[in-house]
């Protein structure tokens, strides 16, 4: 090697993120439009330049434990092959974030994203999948912008913080009713269905799947009243992390970065029914008839957002799929929820036991002037981002599916030797 190429700032990024196992990659398998016949699984054609990953749980010492309700922990195993893949993505001379949206290569990536995750969920062709921008909170309106005339009435159940926002966009672009609200129970419970006094007239009955703030989960799903309405679900934060039957929802729509990406991407899972009925005041980029038709690229996507949430995805199905996700998801929720409950009260979950979230456990102590100084020994020990949300205080730790056992164990512990000295 020459002393000039050496000194090559280029050639050092090179070396630096050398991986053996990419010589010569090959480029990527360009894949057919998934508009109409739509294949269930794609495999990359490029497998054997797929950089070696570590097993799915495992967790580097150089990396702390992040509680973050979002953005999120992510699998150390994706971001290491999005590292060995950052400079030049399989062979094409660019790295993803330099690619033309509508270019073959971020065309192969964002179809076979789309592909998984049709796997993962088993998601019906007559559904379309967008991914979109803005955040979940965008979708407040473009719900009803999108299956509702306005003044249309539309109902709602408010579990928590999420879907109480969700409510409130709600009434500028239809008429909604709030048919069941756990505010004066501070939000933690979940409705008896089948005492839900819905409108029969309701074009859809909106849930917050899982309270991110609260950590109120529903264990099951209501069924609108309404023989034409649809069921409407905020997923942002327990998306992918147990199987779903997406039949029986008209419209899932989730934000990517509790459990599957980055934050920046929004997807959304709409039978196709719905799409094409848009109030005329619905902005362009509100329309779900647009970007259906574009195939998510109307104007330019989150690409790289996009193709993390792809790896994320590839990865659910080599851990198994969401029915082994799920089990290692119930195994640290007990865990956690078990050193809460039997701690004799110094440590206290709100939440009715039934409808406990396996994503986000809020707790308190029975002591509150020791949650700053549980907070501050807790990062002390790697573990990080475990104070509660601003508006309800204590503390809570988010373990999505991204978070190791050995992060959930860890707490655990930690929790008992605080207990010990304040006792």
């Amino acid at each position: 090697m020459s002393m000039s190429m050496a000194a090559s700032p280029q050639m050092h990024l090179l070396l630096q993120n050398y991986n053996p196992s990419l010589k010569n990659p090959n480029p990527a398998f360009v894949l057919p439009s998934l508009r109409g016949s739509r294949p269930i699984s794609i495999k990359c054609a490029t497998t054997q330049a797929q950089p070696h990953t570590p097993p799915a749980q495992a967790h580097s010492q150089d990396r702390v434990f992040n509680f973050a309700a979002g953005p999120a922990t992510l699998p150390e195993n994706v971001l290491r092959r999005a590292q060995s893949e950052l400079y030049n993505w399989h062979g094409s001379g660019m790295s993803v974030m330099e690619m033309s949206h509508r270019g073959k290569d971020f065309k192969s990536i964002i179809e076979k994203a789309e592909s998984d995750l049709r796997t993962l969920l088993q998601i019906p062709p007559e559904y379309s999948v967008l991914f979109l921008q803005g955040g979940a909170t965008t979708q407040f309106a473009a719900v009803p912008l999108n299956l509702c005339k306005n003044g249309e009435p539309v109902d709602f159940i408010v579990t928590g913080s999420w879907s109480d926002k969700a409510f409130k966009e709600a009434l500028k672009f239809s008429k909604p009713n709030v048919i069941w609200s756990g505010k004066s129970e501070k939000y933690t419970k979940v409705p008896t269905f089948h005492d839900l006094e819905q409108n029969p007239d309701a074009r859809f009955l909106h849930i917050c799947a899982n309270e991110t703030i609260h950590g109120v989960e529903y264990k099951d799903y209501p069924t609108p009243k309404n023989p034409n309405g649809v069921l409407v679900a905020d997923m942002s934060s327990n998306f992918c992390s147990k199987p779903v039957d997406v039949s029986k929802f008209g419209v899932i729509y989730a934000g990517a970065q509790k459990n599957v990406g980055p934050s920046g991407v929004t997807i959304v899972i709409i039978r196709n029914d719905l799409i094409g009925n848009a109030q005329s005041i619905t902005p362009v980029m509100l329309d779900y008839k647009i970007h259906a038709e574009n195939n998510s690229l109307y104007n330019t996507p989150p690409c790289y957002g996009i193709y993390m949430c792809g790896l994320v995805f590839e990865d659910l199905l080599e851990q198994g799929g969401l029915k082994e996700v799920e089990k290692r998801n119930e195994n640290k929720a007990m865990i956690l929820y078990s050193a809460i409950d039997e701690s004799n009260g110094f440590y206290r979950c709100p939440v009715e036991k039934s409808v406990r979230s396996l994503m986000n456990v809020p707790f308190t102590l029975e002591k509150s002037e020791l949650e700053g100084e549980f907070i501050k020994e807790a990062s002390k020990e790697n573990m990080v981002q475990l104070k509660g949300h601003r508006s309800v205080g204590g503390m809570r730790a988010s373990i999505y599916n991204a978070m190791p056992l050995a992060g959930v164990e860890k707490l655990v512990a930690f929790m008992k030797d605080f207990q010990a000295k304040h006792g």
